[in-house]
């Protein structure tokens, strides 16, 4: 079942009602975010309905205590989180001495609209027959500011007395805290002529983590008089008041965030603040609009997707590609090797925010298509300097090398279910596979020459020590795993775990061939062992149907379709069925054995990956965001149009028309990449295996044309497909070699092609 809260248009979202049953799910999708800090599209004024008020700076964690009472050794000390912030937005209205409060006021002409090209969400309503028009962004031109603007005008006729409390709120707590403990400290709340300033710290540790202080400065514009100021314990207040007629008037707030992520201490952070702030101070708010605004079109020049077509399927892929894009940009974009991409961004909680495979798997294609390769080299970076903390953890499990965690801010792990913890170390292997999909893209061999092969040596050290050698098959295997489908826990054999590990051992032992590194210690008997594994690495795998057998024991399940359940009683899974029932079923959450044939297409033949497809597709309940973008780009390539556009629309729209059930809790940021995967190496099937770009598009049946941007080899391609032609076009760089359906070309300025020529 899908929940469609907002309309579709081309580049906003907007609703004209308030929906109370659905404000989480709303504020979700409002979110906005510009790499450095972000917040849910909960309103700034007073809301006492149900809402969740969420404010994030990226890099600013906790440590929470584990909650678990099967203590295990190894067992991750912490849960790492991504907390609630201060809040800055928050502000009280009071019309004519009433608190205005939209939970329980009579709320007329409301609109709510965030303006993805421009990165703007704006709302307007009536109460108490005050109109109020509020604007809201989080600057990409100066990452530290957070500016509002509300305008205010009396619509009937009569004069009202408007009050504003602007508040920084330091009184914060996280939904998913285990003891539902307040992660912060105030460390100096103060008034300072018509702004104030709030500093926060967050609470000691037992765990040697680093704390972190932020510090908030508000100033205000506007029409409105200061009328008083007040600093208490955890929040400071400037009250602000105005005698309101026919005109209407403007009551600006701006926010100056920074941390000491960059800055040594306390003192430094706060001159930045205020040093900012008097710099912004001469800029109207329309100006710092303007500015904010001409980053996002330059953004949107290279990333956007433009799709076209009478069929209203069109218009809804339209919203949902740039929805997903403008959430990805909104949360990072390269700038600070520090971070990586939290599963929710700025947009919740859920999952601790932290980093997962999800990144090196679904992203990196992208941002290596739509940034400059410094953006892709800064996710790699980010691998890097953790090596130490992976080695910690694969000595904590009593391995050798590197164990990439599942969840990190630092390198250590910090995830607490032992089912992946433990088991789902697949996720090692998507590490290594970045390094070899920048590599082969951009075609600089550097990083895999010097930092690359610091890193591969130690995943491959990792597999090398996790397989046994069975006497009795006479074959290496990985038992007690939990493969990408993560609706079976603790099997056997998974084939796309066992894949891929013998896939970095073969990968890392040609690097050092060509790139020789004796300081990283690898012996012969090393790499006679890793080619050893390769060779005689178990695979299940089935003669009779065919099939790469998902891990040991699958085939004897009773196999059935997702077909067979009965939608209203049994989907989602997870909301609906008990651990137990899921685990015994043969339900795939997402593609596992599909994952593979994926990241490894060029080493199977088309029919290898039909027979597969046409097994494991109808048994997977696509209920893991990842899902649908592999089946969609496999569907593409399989010419099966209508499953390929079924699971486009369910990747470009899954938080948008809440497929899962559980946007409510923050976006699912990760996967939103698959939509434009989905497009490009699927509907356009770009690949570039062995260093070689090809396309073989093909035009969904829903749409009348589309075109998109790539980034490829200090080049910039326009790639356009309608019902007669495939168009490519040279717009920088020099001569490029290329094939369209198997032909090769020589791009100088513009190739063109029939659709689907032979």
């Amino acid at each position: 079942m899908t929940f469609r809260s907002m309309e579709v248009h081309p580049w906003t979202l907007t609703t004209h009602q308030l929906d109370k049953e659905h404000k989480r799910l709303v504020e979700s999708l409002t979110s906005l975010g510009n790499g450095y800090m972000g917040m849910r599209g909960n309103f700034e004024e007073t809301y006492s309905g149900d809402t969740h008020l969420g404010t994030y700076v990226a890099g600013v964690w906790f440590p929470d205590k584990t909650r678990v009472g099967w203590w295990k050794n190894g067992y991750p000390r912490y849960f790492g989180k991504a907390i609630n912030n201060l809040n800055f937005a928050k502000v009280e209205i009071l019309v004519d001495g009433k608190l205005v409060d939209l939970a329980k006021d009579q709320v007329e002409e409301f609109n709510l609209t965030l303006d993805m090209k421009h990165g703007v969400l704006s709302r307007s309503f009536v109460v108490a027959g005050v109109k109020f028009v509020v604007t809201r962004f989080i600057s990409l031109a100066v990452k530290e500011l957070a500016a509002f603007k509300w305008e205010v005008v009396s619509v009937d006729g009569k004069e009202h007395q408007v009050e504003f409390k602007s508040y920084l709120d330091g009184n914060v707590r996280n939904e998913d805290s285990n003891y539902e403990e307040n992660f912060w400290h105030t460390l100096e709340a103060k008034t300072q002529g018509e702004g104030s300033s709030l500093t926060i710290q967050t609470r000691e540790n037992p765990f040697g983590v680093e704390r972190f202080i932020v510090h908030a400065e508000q100033t205000f514009a506007g029409d409105f008089k200061p009328l008083a100021s007040q600093a208490q314990e955890s929040q400071v207040v400037n009250t602000f008041v105005a005698t309101l007629g026919e005109q209407a008037l403007t009551f600006e707030k701006r926010v100056v965030l920074t941390t000491s992520r960059d800055y040594q201490n306390q003192g430094e952070l706060e001159q930045a603040a205020s040093a900012l702030s008097q710099e912004l101070a001469d800029q109207t708010f329309t100006q710092l609009l303007q500015a904010h605004s001409a980053k996002w079109e330059e953004r949107w020049q290279l990333a956007d997707v433009q799709i076209n077509g009478s069929n209203p399927k069109a218009l809804e892929s339209q919203q949902g590609i740039r929805f997903n894009l403008f959430q990805l940009f909104s949360t990072y974009y390269g700038e600070d090797s520090r971070l990586n991409i939290g599963p929710k961004g700025f947009t919740g909680e859920k999952y601790g925010g932290a980093t997962y495979w999800d990144t090196e798997a679904y992203l990196v294609p992208l941002y290596l298509a739509l940034a400059k390769p410094e953006v892709t080299e800064n996710l790699l970076k980010y691998r890097h300097q953790q090596l130490a903390g992976a080695q910690h953890n694969a000595r904590e499990q009593g391995l050798a090398g590197a164990l990439y965690p599942m969840v990190t801010f630092n390198g250590i792990e910090c995830h607490n279910e032992w089912e992946i913890t433990f088991e789902e170390i697949h996720r090692n292997g998507a590490i290594a596979y970045a390094i070899y999909n920048y590599t082969n893209y951009t075609g600089d061999q550097t990083y895999l020459a010097t930092k690359g092969l610091e890193v591969l040596v130690e995943i491959a050290r990792f597999w090398a020590s996790r397989v046994h050698y069975s006497a009795r098959k006479h074959k290496y295997m990985i038992h007690g795993v939990t493969g990408p489908n993560e609706y079976e826990n603790n099997i056997n054999n998974n084939w796309y775990t066992n894949r891929i590990a013998t896939w970095v051992l073969d990968y890392t032992a040609k690097a050092l061939a060509q790139y020789p590194r004796p300081d990283l210690g690898v012996t012969e008997v090393e790499l006679e062992k890793w080619q050893d594994i390769v060779a005689n690495m178990y695979f299940p795998y089935d003669q009779e149907l065919e099939v790469f057998v998902q891990h040991d024991g699958f085939l004897d399940k009773e196999l059935r379709p997702v077909s067979s359940l009965d939608a209203s009683k049994d989907l989602p899974l997870n909301q609906k069925w008990s651990w137990d029932k899921i685990l015994r079923s043969p339900f795939i959450k997402q593609a596992d054995v599909l994952q593979g044939l994926y990241f490894f297409g060029d080493q199977f033949d088309l029919e290898t990956k039909r027979r597969n497809f046409d097994f494991y597709e109808p048994m997977t309940v696509h209920e893991s965001s990842l899902s649908p973008s592999i089946h969609a780009i496999l569907a593409a390539e399989l010419g099966k149009d209508a499953k390929a556009v079924e699971m486009y629309l369910r990747t470009s729209r899954l938080d948008l028309d809440n497929y899962n059930n559980d946007t409510e809790d923050g976006l699912h940021i990760t996967s939103m990449s698959g939509s434009w995967l989905s497009i490009v190496q699927g509907f356009a099937q770009m690949k570039t295996w062995q260093g070689k770009l090809s396309f073989a598009p093909m035009l969904p049946s829903i749409w009348d044309d589309y075109s998109f941007h790539i980034n490829y080899r200090q080049r910039l391609l326009k790639v356009s497909i309608n019902k007669e032609f495939v168009t490519l076009e040279l717009l920088q760089g020099e001569s490029l070699t290329l094939e369209v359906y198997g032909q090769t070309h020589t791009l100088e300025s513009l190739v063109q092609v029939k659709l689907g020529a032979k």
